[in-house]
């Protein structure tokens, strides 16, 4: 501490009292000061002046303390710190006394690493009063602000600093004055007054309060953390990106996904153009000349709704001349930016592109940055960042940060590419396999939609469906779902619906039928690689057969849902099939049910991925699609349109296929029939029949090769099968022949040789006919054979 000196005054400020320590302090002796008013000590009128108030002051309250300057006996100034404090007498007179200690000799050091710490800090600091009223603050303090210190002081933040960030400021400090508790390291970001860039601060506030706790104000520390607060936010918007870029496989969507992450973090207005090829999903270009003017917008986004800067819309050719940055992105493979400027002196590329310059000019846009987007070598696009709202140009740290999201969304890109070309090459491997037109003959009307997984991470499913003519009128309608997506999902699916025509041509039963695929499958497995044994194994089929003479469906099931029936009065059941295992697994026969249907009936077959959703149960899912099914007497176009409509709510993650068919019956004048006795004679009398049967029907053309075929099949019928024969003939999309008899013997097609006597019977069918073929029954088997209707007579003008 510095050494002190002491006096005494009376109460008319005379020195009463004068110690050796204050004539070291001031050179004068006691007899010169006792006795003498102490204001001549002081070495100033002003001083002098207010002696009398201090006095008044410090007997009032509990002391003064201040500094005054003093005259040595020398004549040279002193500056003195002085306490005064009040002191009362027996006799009810007052003193005052007097502690005076010499500031220029006192230790320094406390005031100097104060006032190094305090005006050269690199925090910001500042005292304010309760009305929040700038009293003194430092020079770190200053520069932060921008705002010098004389227009500060005396005045508010909101007065004098920028808006952006004095608003949080004064909410702490009024905050602090109030309760009085401290807060630290409050963050928050804005521009100087000026516009300049972006800063983050890290204040602290802490009210002062005197002895007394009486509040003086508040006191408040500020920290640039600007560059830390850029990196955390580069590497927060560097995390987002990694989760919110490539979350598809569509390459708009991905790019689109890029302009989402980046504004407004990064820039107003982004645009991402991509090469044509690459949209489409083939190999980009390698060289400049063959990608330029090979660029479309594939994504665009603001922060202004319906982005007003762009003049060119989703999927339009950029359009703009060879000296702009795109094409220069493009021939270089270089990232550049620069400032926006189309009424600078030299303008360059602006002035020949006059809409782009004018919305530049309408929209503020003042910095940009151009992206090249590559991958492993190759040139995807351009990006394109603009500014306007923010008002600060693009630096170093932008670029960086721009090229690392352009690099990260280059893979995603590529990706997507890759997928789309390899989605595009399924999906027409599948419609190539898929019936290009559905042929149902006169039994049933039929109608099918087939629509691919909207989403295409999953890629093309192997969902498929058929309608195959059956011998006697009879029509097969078949259904089936692939495990699995992608190319291997539909070369199974084609060899299975291969399988299925082929063993439809068999006349087998659905169950025997689906026996066979099962077994077919299960060798298929063994066979292959496991990729595609995937695709094979658990495969699902519903194999259904109508019969237009009988009205009876006859349907079996391997791991599929069974089929919806709608009555003709609009009543909608879901026959209980026996519920057969998924193809290839072999653990279970499958079993066939036999289902009669009024003519007009309705029957929709189906995949799962028409019941599929995240939001319904199975049941509820099955009653929506059988109020859909059940609606007026719609026609089965619009009908599989209305199906469709009702039960796809949202993105499909499935393939979907439908198939519709309105049952119809034959009359009773289309059908013929005759029991025959097993004796050769009645081959005549059936021929005869038969041709009266043609005359009737004005088929007259046809008796000569009807009669020569009924005459063939019932001759070996007589001579080579047993119990009794039946004839019968169909008229409907062809003229059918059938023979009924109790053998289970089946015949087979001979070529006869010159010098056999028989063996041609078969060989001559086969030729006069459209096709033939053989059916076992319960009871036996058929032999059956078909023949074009004669058409209509060409008209000569």
């Amino acid at each position: 501490m510095a050494p002190a000196a002491w006096m005494m005054l009376d109460g008319a400020g005379v020195v009463v009292g004068w110690t050796p320590a204050a004539e070291h302090l001031l050179g004068y002796p006691s007899a010169e000061v006792l006795g003498r008013p102490a204001a001549v000590l002081l070495a100033t009128p002003e001083d002098a002046a207010g002696a009398a108030d201090i006095a008044g002051r410090a007997w009032q309250g509990p002391g003064w303390s201040g500094s005054v300057t003093a005259r040595h006996r020398d004549g040279h100034q002193v500056d003195l710190g002085l306490r005064i404090s009040a002191v009362a007498e027996a006799d009810g007179d007052r003193r005052w006394l007097v502690t005076a200690t010499d500031l220029a000799g006192a230790p320094t050091w406390g005031h100097q690493v104060i006032e190094g710490f305090l005006t050269r800090s690199p925090l910001g600091m500042a005292v304010l009063d309760p009305q929040m009223r700038y009293l003194w603050l430092n020079d770190t303090l200053e520069r932060f602000g921008g705002v010098p210190r004389e227009q500060r002081l005396g005045r508010r933040p909101s007065e004098v600093l920028s808006p952006s960030y004095t608003e949080p400021l004064e909410r702490m400090m009024r905050q602090v004055l109030a309760t009085g508790e401290a807060v630290t390291n409050y963050e928050y970001q804005g521009h100087t007054r000026d516009g300049g860039r972006l800063r983050a601060f890290s204040s602290s506030f802490f009210r002062l309060e005197d002895s007394d706790g009486r509040v003086l104000g508040v006191y408040y520390q500020v920290m640039d953390v600007t560059d830390r607060w850029r990196a955390e936010r580069r590497l927060a918007l560097l995390n987002e990106a990694g989760a919110r870029i490539g979350t598809t496989l569509d390459v708009q969507r991905t790019a689109q996904e890029l302009a989402e992450t980046a504004v407004p973090q990064v820039a107003d207005f982004i645009t991402v153009d991509l090469l044509s090829a690459v949209l489409h999903g083939d190999e980009p270009a390698t060289g400049p000349a063959e990608m330029r003017g090979q660029l479309r917008r594939a994504a665009q986004l603001s922060v202004h709704e319906g982005c007003p800067e762009s003049v060119v819309a989703i999927g339009d050719p950029i359009g703009a001349p060879e000296p702009a940055p795109y094409e220069r992105c493009v021939a270089d493979g270089e990232a550049f930016r620069g400032v926006v400027d189309p009424d600078s002196p030299s303008p360059g590329w602006m002035a020949r592109d006059p809409a782009r310059a004018e919305k530049v000019r309408e929209h503020g846009l003042h910095a940009g940055m151009w992206m090249p987007m590559r991958v492993g070598g190759k040139l995807l696009g351009v990006v394109t960042f603009a500014r306007s709202v923010n008002p600060e140009p693009f630096e170093e740290e932008d670029q960086q940060l721009a090229q690392e999201l352009v690099a990260r969304a280059a893979v995603a890109v590529d990706n997507a590419r890759r997928y789309t070309r390899e989605h595009a090459l399924a999906l027409a491997l599948q419609q190539s396999l898929l019936p290009r037109e559905v042929c149902s003959g006169t039994a049933v009307e039929v109608a099918s939609r087939y629509l691919p997984a909207a989403g295409v991470q999953g890629g093309v499913g192997g969902d498929w469906f058929d309608v195959i003519p059956l011998s006697g009128a009879r029509v097969a309608l078949v259904v089936g779902d692939v495990v699995g997506h992608g190319i291997n999902a539909a070369a199974t699916m084609g060899r299975l619906r291969t399988a299925v025509r082929t063993l439809a041509d068999m006349d087998l039963p659905p169950d025997e039928l689906l026996a066979h695929l099962d077994d077919l499958v299960i060798r298929l497995t063994e066979e292959q690689d496991p990729s595609v044994a995937t695709a094979l194994l658990g495969s699902t089929c519903l194999y259904v057969v109508y019969d237009p003479l009988t009205r009876v469906c006859a349907m079996a099931r391997a791991g599929h849902p069974p089929p919806a029936v709608v009555e003709p009065d609009g009543t909608v059941c879901f026959p209980e099939l026996p519920a057969g295992p998924p193809l290839g697994l072999g653990a279970m026969p499958f079993e066939a049910a036999e289902v009669e249907l009024p003519e007009g009936s309705l029957l929709a077959l189906y995949t799962d991925g028409l019941l599929a959703s995240t939001g319904e149960d199975v049941d509820e899912r099955m009653s929506r699609f059988g109020r859909a099914l059940a609606g007026p007497d719609l026609p089965l176009d619009r009908l599989c349109s209305r199906v469709i409509d009702s039960m796809l709510d949202g993105p499909q993650e499935d393939d979907v296929a439908l198939l519709l068919a309105r049952t119809r019956g034959l009359a009773a004048h289309q059908v013929a029939s005759w029991d025959l006795p097993a004796d050769p004679a009645v081959v005549g009398n059936a021929r005869a029949m038969v041709g009266r049967q043609l005359a009737e029907w004005d088929l007259d053309e046809l008796g000569m090769t009807t009669e020569l075929v009924v005459s063939e099949l019932v001759t070996n019928a007589i001579r080579h099968a047993t119990g009794p024969i039946r004839l019968r003939l169909i008229r409907q999309a062809a003229l059918i022949c059938e023979v009924w008899d109790g053998s289970n013997t089946s015949p087979r097609l001979r070529h006869a040789r010159t010098t056999d006597e028989g063996g041609r019977g078969l060989f001559l069918v086969a030729q006069l006919t459209r096709r033939w073929g053989t059916r076992y029954t319960s009871g036996g088997k058929l032999i059956w054979a078909e023949q074009d209707l004669p058409g209509p007579l060409p008209t000569l003008d």
